[in-house]
């Protein structure tokens, strides 16, 4: 049995999520203000913003964990939280940590959790939780304690238990944080895999390369709101200039202090201003140009400055929307 030939026939709903004028505050902190949200069913679906920006609220709010103060919320066509418990039941989710039971193996803590939803006659349970584990490479650890998995293992068992329930809709909530690259390659691996199996994923990540990997439509989110939503490749192209040139002096990183490093490098915002907006962040200036080649020509006369130019990314247009403050 594998996962694909297991997943039964899905409705056609446009909006997997669909909130309109959704409103959460605690005490006088407004912490979702007046946000408006279409998911459509299908592919990947991303929330980025920083900390603080009301991810984590509004996927509470979603599992009806957190109720709203105003506005109306659907999720897989129902409305939450008046049906929340039946929705969850149709929900799988990551969470942020790791939270499996140490006390069983690797196949008891699938069997376990299989426990909380009703099993369909059609599927027998230990071949589908069998699939599951070798779905995420993990069939040979299935009588391991968990003890002896490592971090990698571990992230890849809450994916298979997210999955026991064969879930309309699956929540991950920073699925990689802390992973090593091979890890996080895996993982990534994985989930395009379920995408192009027909599973609608909802995502949210502090890595914007995951975001562009993943995501086929994403929204930034800030302070509550919705500032801009897209395609990856989209939002680049409209929200930053597409090229950026990162200019910095040589041996700069030696010096007693940032303070120390000189304002500008002498003479070349002047000749590059009216060609690049630039912004300067620590012991580095990035220049954001539609006209890449005007910059790049000027650099040759300064020996000491390094430099790196690049395709404008995801995290440009995260910053420039959200701003460089940092955020706790």
């Amino acid at each position: 049995m594998t996962i694909s030939d297991s997943r039964p026939e899905r409705g056609s709903a446009a909006s997997v999520v669909r909130a309109r004028n959704l409103l959460k505050r605690f005490g006088t902190k407004t912490v979702i203000d007046d946000l408006d949200l279409d998911m459509p069913r299908g592919g990947c679906y991303g929330l980025l913003g920083p900390n603080g920006a009301g991810k984590t609220t509004l996927l509470r709010m979603l599992l009806g964990h957190v109720l709203p103060d105003a506005g109306t919320l659907e999720v897989l066509g129902e409305p939450v939280p008046a049906a929340a418990r039946s929705v969850r039941a149709r929900i799988g989710i990551v969470p942020q940590d790791d939270n499996l039971d140490p006390d069983f193996t690797v196949m008891e803590n699938l069997r376990i959790y299989a426990g909380y939803f009703p099993q369909p006659a059609r599927r027998p349970l230990t071949p589908w939780l069998e699939s599951l584990l070798e779905f995420v490479s993990l069939h040979e650890r299935a009588t391991d304690r968990i003890q002896s998995l490592s971090g990698g293992m571990r992230r890849r068992l809450v994916i298979a238990r997210a999955l026991v329930n064969d879930p309309e809709l699956l929540i991950l909530d920073e699925p990689t944080t802390g992973l090593d690259p091979q890890v996080r390659h895996l993982i990534w691996a994985k989930l395009r895999e379920l995408i192009k199996k027909g599973s609608t994923i909802l995502l949210t990540t502090h890595y914007m390369e995951e975001a562009e990997r993943l995501c086929d439509r994403l929204a930034i989110v800030d302070q509550g709101r919705i500032l801009a939503e897209d395609t990856p490749k989209t939002l680049i192209a409209q929200r930053v200039e597409p090229s950026v040139i990162e200019l910095r002096i040589r041996g700069a990183g030696h010096r007693a202090s940032a303070d120390d490093v000189p304002a500008e490098p002498t003479g070349l915002p002047e000749a590059i201003s009216r060609h690049a907006r630039i912004e300067r962040i620590d012991e580095t200036w990035h220049c954001h140009t539609h006209h890449p080649q005007r910059v790049l020509e000027h650099l040759p006369r300064y020996p000491e400055i390094e430099y790196l130019h690049r395709p404008a990314n995801l995290e440009d247009v995260f910053l420039n929307l959200t701003g460089r403050e940092l955020r706790d």
